[in-house]
């Protein structure tokens, strides 16, 4: 069945970085899309990047050249690299399964992780 776990989130400074991993099993990257998405303190779950089964990437404005998804078939793995990161990027992350059509609108995607907490504070 589908499975999908995040880890790598943690407390970092602000300007520091962090590399998100997440492990999927029960289907194959290069046939579905998968995104990276995070919610804030009251605020709606918001889309930051997705990669769809071509290797093609997809990006929100707020990580453009901030953020990079990529993914290692081998390992069933998906990861997010984020780099110079603020408080306003404090949020848990999650990744989550969609069609090979979804992008950056949480309501598309079929199945989600646990979530991993990302906090930057000084």
């Amino acid at each position: 069945q589908v499975q999908l776990v995040e880890s790598g989130g943690g407390l970092v400074q602000p300007g520091g970085s962090l590399r998100l991993s997440c492990v999927v099993s029960g289907f194959s990257l290069n046939e579905y899309t998968i995104g990276w998405f995070r919610q804030g303190p009251g605020q709606d779950r918001e889309g930051i990047a997705c990669i769809k089964k071509s290797g093609v990437r997809f990006y929100a404005n707020s990580v453009k050249g901030l953020f990079t998804i990529s993914r290692d078939n081998a390992k069933n793995t998906v990861y997010l690299e984020m780099k110079n990161l603020n408080p306003s990027d404090t949020a848990v992350y999650y990744c989550a399964l969609g069609s090979p059509w979804d992008g950056l609108l949480a309501y598309e995607y079929d199945s989600w992780g646990q979530g991993t907490q990302v906090t930057v504070s000084s």
